[in-house]
Order: C-alpha cells, then structure tokens, then sequence
C-alpha cells in the first residue's frame, strides 16, 4: 500500500446538541443539549477516515498556540494519527467552526479560519509521500496569494517527486474576501498539476458561479470541466443523490505520480455514478464528504476498480453518517464490487 500524506485546512469543531425547530430571536434564551468538541476539518476528517481504511496518514497543518490548539493536538494524536507535520503559530488563534446541526436535519457553520490563514505548504515534505491530498484553500487564504501560487508550487513539487496529488475543494462564500477572488483562473492555474480532484456539487457551483445542477449530464459537464482543466481523475458528490467518477484518458493517467501509474486500463475514460447509500439514521452529516474522499483514495491507492472505487467512497460516507466503524464486511463487499 502507497504512504499518504492529508495536508490543508484543520480546525475544532463545536457543536451544541440542538432540539429541531430551534429559534434565533434576538434576546430570547432557547434550552438546548450540551456541547462536544472534536478536532475537524479536512486533515482530521480524511486522515480518520483512511485510518478506518488500515491507512494512517501523516497531517500537515497549522493550529494556534492556545487552548483550543492543544485540545486538537492531544485528541488528532489520540486518534492515532501523524501530528508531526502540524505547526504552531503565536500569532493566530487556532481555527474553530460552530456546527449548527438541528436534529435530523444539515449543518450549517459558524467559521473561524485562525492559523489557517498562516498556511502556504512551504514545509510539507514530499520524501517517503506516494499521495497528497490537500483540501480546502477556500479556508487556508495563505495558499491562495498571487493568485493561487502557493497552493500552485506545492502540488508542482509533489508531482515533481512523482507524488500522485489530490486537491478537495469547500464551499466558497460570495460575499467574502476569498468568493471576491478570481476563482477561473486559480483552478486555471492549479488544476494543471493536480492529478485527483473530489469536490462537491455546491463547492463548485460556489468557486465557479456555474447554474443549478439537476441532472446526471449535468454533472458529467462539470466534471469534464475539470479533466479539461488538466485533472485525470474526478469524483462530484451530489451528497443523498450519489456522486460521478469520471477520468481522463490513459496518457494521462500515466501522468498521475505512483498512484495513478498503476492503475488498470479500466480506469482510462471511466464514467460511474453511483447512487449514495441508505442510512437507517443520521448522527451528523458533518465530514461526509471528506469520508468519501477517503473512500477515492484508498480506491485509488488499492487498485480497485472504478465501479468498486465510487461503491467504497459511497460506504465509507454512509458508516461517517451513522458514526460507525467500518467493517470488514464493508471492505469485502465494495471490493467485490
């Protein structure tokens, strides 16, 4: 199995237990649950879910010298992971989200970027690394300067090493200084030398100001949006209507670092949807889309099948969305797939 590295957007997670129907009204007091925290964000995200996967990432980031920092640094290594290449700054905060999730329902999120801004990937080493994945510069402003150059030498250095590259995306507020940036031409730029890509439907809506997307054609159009761009392998979640892997031809594909160059003829111009797996409940849909890009990568990483691929990145979101472990069963059955 290939060494993985998850570098990008790291943050604490708040979430207060919320009764469905919560009100706002200003000076009103509502009784809600009690309060969990959890270090999230990408890194934390993906590297869990790929060490549900029997891979064990190694992270990189940055995080404050402050309280909410040495409670994600003490949890991130509890959780088993690689917290080596996480950095500490004196001069920020360590980056927060307030996860408002009523029961039963999506989350939506209260957001504090802190250290992240501090983040421009110049100390990621790509020694002993066959993949990075490297996910959501819409929350780490210091990879997107100069248009983009940052997050640009970071994967055109891993590919130079022969390091397969994986960029995920988030959502991008309009009205905020990073939705203001010239979205086109930083993907213009990036996605020459990213090799893997697994945003969502509405992170790209969002970076590109595309239209509504209603249909499987329509995703397929977005999708080739990208391969166009410069990427060989895409995967588009659609959240509960499933998700599209699609690629690029074989020459390309041979292009792809140590990951890619080992896959299959049947990968080259793949085109899959998969429908999104039945949950017979709901803890939290926060992180689903991180599980199913580590569900991608250990696909990828594997050699499974394109069909087996989008079957794992389905089943590992699902078991994220009930908080389950996954199972050797789960692996068997997408596998087989």
């Amino acid at each position: 199995m290939y060494n993985v590295a998850v570098a990008g957007h790291i943050c604490l997670d708040l979430t207060p237990a919320l009764p469905l129907g919560i009100g706002m009204l200003p000076g009103n007091l509502y009784d809600i649950g009690g309060m969990t925290s959890r270090p999230g964000g990408c890194i934390v995200n993906v590297g869990v879910a790929l060490a549900g996967l029997t891979l064990r990432p190694k992270l990189w980031g940055a995080i404050g010298e402050d309280d909410f920092g040495d409670i994600v640094l003490r949890e991130v290594e509890r959780l088993g992971l690689r917290t080596e290449g996480i950095i500490r700054s004196a001069e920020h905060h360590t980056s927060y989200s307030i996860v408002i999730e009523p029961a039963g329902m999506n989350r939506t999120f209260w957001h504090h970027t802190g250290a992240n801004s501090s983040f421009d990937g110049r100390f990621i080493e790509t020694d002993g690394t066959d993949l990075l994945h490297l996910g959501y510069p819409s929350l780490v402003p210091g990879l997107l300067a100069e248009g983009g150059a940052p997050l640009e030498s970071v994967m055109r250095r891993a590919r130079r090493d022969g390091v397969t590259t994986s960029l995920d995306l988030a959502v991008v507020d309009p009205d905020s200084a990073i939705g203001r940036l010239d979205w086109h031409g930083i993907l213009d730029r990036v996605l020459q030398e990213v090799d893997v890509i697994s945003p969502s439907v509405d992170d790209l809506t969002s970076a590109l100001e595309s239209g509504p997307v209603t249909s499987e054609q329509d995703l397929i159009a977005l999708a080739d949006e990208l391969i166009a761009k410069g990427v060989a392998v895409v995967m588009v979640s659609a959240g509960e209507d499933g998700l599209l892997l699609r690629t690029a031809g074989a020459e390309r594909l041979a292009q792809g670092g140590r990951v890619l160059q080992g896959l299959g003829a049947e990968w080259a111009d793949a085109s899959v949807f998969v429908q999104a797996k039945e949950c017979d409940e709901i803890a939290t849909t926060n992180g689903a889309g991180d599980a199913a890009t580590a569900g991608l990568l250990y696909g990828l990483a594997a050699g499974l099948s394109p069909t087996a691929t989008g079957d794992i990145a389905t089943t590992v979101a699902r078991r994220w969305i009930q908080q389950r472990e996954l199972t050797a069963e789960d692996l068997a059955a997408a596998s087989a797939v």
